[in-house]
């Protein structure tokens, strides 16, 4: 039983780093491209990972994890994603074409990258996630059953807007750089 609890564990985080490890990619991608209609698909397709991803992170294995992990640790984890929802936003509703779009995906890049070390280094979510009695088989079912109607729904409908549960929503002045 032990053993099961533990691979099933280990299925629930494998998911969650493979869409880590799908992102690195699209955005390693996005940094190459020269093609603005290239980087406007690869945009696309990295907002609907991370909103999907977050969705999942945040609905089901957060709230699964609560209690196990760090408290701290998982609201900094709320807050680095609300900080690239509000990326992810800008991105939505700008073009390649846009002044900043380029820098704004590799703020996303970055923040991801950070977002990321902190759930799997040794010591992180990941590996503090691993240490309970969360029921893994019924958590991995209903990430993966999410995280497909997610994909359809924002596949059929477009992403959507994200929202944030750490953030306000304040309104900033825009000027000129």
């Amino acid at each position: 039983m032990a053993k099961t609890r533990k691979s099933n564990g280990l299925k629930v985080i494998a998911m969650l780093k493979a869409d880590h490890r799908k992102v690195e990619g699209l955005f390693k991608r996005y940094e190459k491209s020269k093609s603005e209609s290239v980087k406007a698909r690869l945009a696309e397709q990295i907002c609907l990972e991370l909103s999907v991803h977050t969705s999942i992170e945040e609905e089901l294995f957060y709230p699964a994890v609560a209690g196990t992990v760090d408290e701290e640790l998982r609201d900094e984890a709320y807050v680095e994603h609300d900080g690239a929802k509000n990326l992810i936003a800008e991105l939505l509703k700008g073009s390649p074409e846009d002044h900043f779009y380029d820098a704004k995906v590799s703020v996303l890049s970055e923040m991801i990258k950070h977002h990321v070390k902190e759930e799997e280094q040794p010591g992180g979510m990941f590996s503090q996630a691993r240490k309970d009695h969360i029921d893994f088989e019924e958590l991995a079912r209903k990430m993966k059953a999410r995280k497909a109607e997610l994909v359809a729904e924002m596949r059929s409908k477009g992403v959507p807007l994200p929202f944030t549960r750490s953030m306000k929503g304040v309104e900033l002045e825009h000027s000129k750089p």
